[in-house]
């Protein structure tokens, strides 16, 4: 039963590094390289779509890493488990204070509504959101250290 939790998590992890990288290697850069508002009218939608899912995702996986880490706590690998989850606690620390403050804001403009200095929000959650990965991959990095 531990292995297939140990497996699943992750997996569950993996993923949603995966998303994350993703957004902010290639959906992003890709979005930002549209002419006209295209760009922030795709990073307005994705805001509103991954906004939604991504708190359960953080949590989640956080969730599923205690569980790994104490029912796991005797096994080998246990101090790499407890890191990652302390690295994925952190993650969504980072979330609730930087990125999800800029997310809400940016999730409610349009073309004819911005900020003047919404060039600047972009660029400081984009900048945040690089920190964000470096920490989820650390923790998915350590996860897959603990299967070994």
């Amino acid at each position: 039963m531990l292995n297939a939790l140990e497996v699943f998590t992750t997996v569950v992890v993996g993923v949603m590094v995966g998303v994350e990288f993703s957004v902010a290697f290639f959906v992003n850069p890709i979005l930002n390289g549209l002419p006209g508002d295209n760009g922030l009218r795709g990073r307005t939608h994705g805001a509103r779509l991954l906004g939604a899912v991504m708190p359960f995702w953080y949590i989640g996986s956080l969730a599923l890493s205690a569980v790994w880490a104490i029912a796991g706590w005797h096994h080998d690998g246990a101090a790499l488990v407890v890191t990652a989850a302390a690295l994925l606690i952190l993650s969504v620390v980072m979330s609730i204070l930087l990125l999800v403050p800029i997310n809400n804001r940016v999730r409610t403009w349009t073309a004819d509504g911005l900020p003047t200095d919404w060039k600047q929000q972009m660029n400081r959650w984009d900048r945040f959101h690089y920190v964000r990965v470096a920490v989820i991959v650390a923790a998915f990095a350590l996860l897959v250290a603990a299967l070994a």
